[in-house]
Order: structure tokens, then sequence, then C-alpha cells
């Protein structure tokens, strides 16, 4: 049972994680229908400006606030020269952005290293808690508690303000917001910003708790976050959520129970999720928050 526990919480860390990433890739391809592969290398440059940052700074606090603006910086280039020419072209947004994937990956190499790179937990989350025979890890905990205030503040977000009325209200008909006077072009321009500093969020916190980071892991997250907003549904924050912790306890268990099928478990949770609703877990047509 003790082991269990400690697999779930594994679970829920990952799980985590996977959302940080998943969620802003669910507000830039579920709400703004753009597919967008390089979503993975925002994640990768994130973990590698906070461990440059932490070295540099000792600082986690400001590794990872310095993480998520590069990230965003990163994610208003993207939008403003990549992105911007390509609204309304899947086939086009999917071969350009897997391009710039590429380049972001190459370009982590010429900056920092092409080896792999040692990150550090802040000495104030290492360390773990016994309770009734469980081991906590304080550093997983924290990351729990991230994912936890992301989500909530994202559907706050969504839901209670403003910006989040006219997001929701352009998904569906932009031509009428843009008919009230609305700027919807910049108001989308700030959602993918807002997206990729979320994927940075997401890198900045996976390095430590993974130990070491290598400049091909975007493209490895960019498939689970694409895997996890399929499972919740195009454009559902809770589904996302749902489904990243669906997907971090199936791999955890699986790697522990039956390894030979860990790599294959989130596919196949993929398949039958998407067997018996083939919208997603919340998705609907038209998308939604």
């Amino acid at each position: 049972m003790n082991q269990l526990l400690n697999l779930i919480v594994n679970g829920l860390a990952t799980g985590m994680l996977v959302f940080l990433l998943a969620a802003g890739l669910t507000l830039i391809f579920g709400l703004m229908s753009v597919l967008n592969f390089a979503h993975g290398g925002l994640f990768a440059w994130g973990a590698y400006a906070g461990v440059w940052l932490y070295a540099a700074s000792g600082s986690f606090i400001i590794a990872v606030v310095g993480a998520v603006l590069a990230g965003m910086l990163l994610g208003w280039i993207m939008e403003r020269v990549v992105i911007r020419p390509m609204y309304g072209n899947h086939v086009r947004q999917i071969l350009v952005t897997l391009g710039v994937m590429l380049v972001l990956s190459e370009m982590l190499k010429v900056v920092f290293t092409p080896n792999p790179l040692k990150a550090e937990v802040p000495p104030l989350l290492n360390g773990s808690w016994e309770v009734a025979g469980v081991i906590l890890i304080k550093y997983r905990l924290f990351i729990i508690l991230v994912g936890a205030l992301v989500y909530l503040g994202l559907l706050l977000l969504l839901k209670k303000t403003r910006i989040g009325l006219i997001v929701r209200a352009g998904v569906h008909n932009p031509e009428m917001v843009q008919a009230l006077g609305i700027n919807i072009r910049m108001i989308f321009s700030l959602v993918f910003v807002f997206g990729a500093g979320l994927a940075a969020l997401g890198g900045a916190l996976l390095a430590p708790y993974s130990g070491v980071i290598f400049s091909e892991m975007g493209m490895q997250f960019a498939i689970l976050a694409f895997i996890v907003v399929v499972i919740g549904g195009m454009g559902s924050v809770q589904g996302s959520a749902l489904a990243s912790i669906l997907v971090g306890l199936s791999g955890a268990l699986m790697a522990y129970y039956v390894p030979d099928l860990s790599l294959a478990a989130n596919m196949l949770l993929m398949i039958v999720v998407l067997l018996v609703k083939p919208s997603g877990l919340f998705g609907v047509k038209g998308g939604g928050a």
C-alpha cells in the first residue's frame, strides 16, 4: 500500500508537469485552432533557461520567473513571425512548426551546450517527509500544488474575467467580436504568449524534478501534451487537467507493474477514450474552456 501511494504521488507530480505544458497547448490549439508542434520547444527552453538562471543567481524564484519570461518572449516572436501568416491553414502550421521545433532544439545546443545539463532541487524544497510510512518528496508535492493553482487560475481567468469572455466569444465568432471594436487578433496574440509562458513554466519545474535535461526533451513532452489535449477534449481546461492526471498515473503505475507496456500506456489510454467518446472527455463541438 505504501508503494502504491508513492506511485500515485509520483504520477500526480508528472501529470501536473504535463498539464502545465498541455494547458498552454489547450489555449493555443483548442481555442485558437493553431497546431503548434513547436510548443515542446518552448518547454525545453524554459527548462534550460531555468537551470542557467538558477546557476547564475542562486535564486529559484528568479530562475522560474526568468524562464517564464523567456518562454513568453519566444512565443511572441513565434506568433508574429511564424504563426500569424498561417492562421486557418493547418497543413502549413504542422510543417512550419515542426521545423521551428527542430530549430529551437538545435539552438539550445548552440546557446548552452550539446551535452545534457544537471539540474538541482533548491534547498528549501529538497528532502522529504514521512507520513504513516509513506515517503512524501517535498518537490513533488510542490509541483502538484503549483499545477493545482495554475488550474484554478485558468478557470477563473476564462470564466470570471472580461478577457476570458472575449477569448471564448472570439473562438466562436471572431467577426462579431471584431465588429464590437475589440482587436481580436491582439487578444489571440496575448493568448499565444500566455500559453508559451505556461510551457516554459512547466519546463523550469521539470528540470529539478528529472535531475537532467537535454535538447530533444521538447519533442518527447510535446507528444504527451497532444495526447492529453486529445483525451481531454479540444479547448477544455478541465479535460486537460483530468487527462494529465490520468496520463501521469498510468505512466507511473505501468512503469512499475508492467514495464513493457509503459511506453504504450498513454497511446492505449487515448485510443480507449476516443473509442468511447470521440470528442474527448470534456470535448464539445466548437471547443470551449
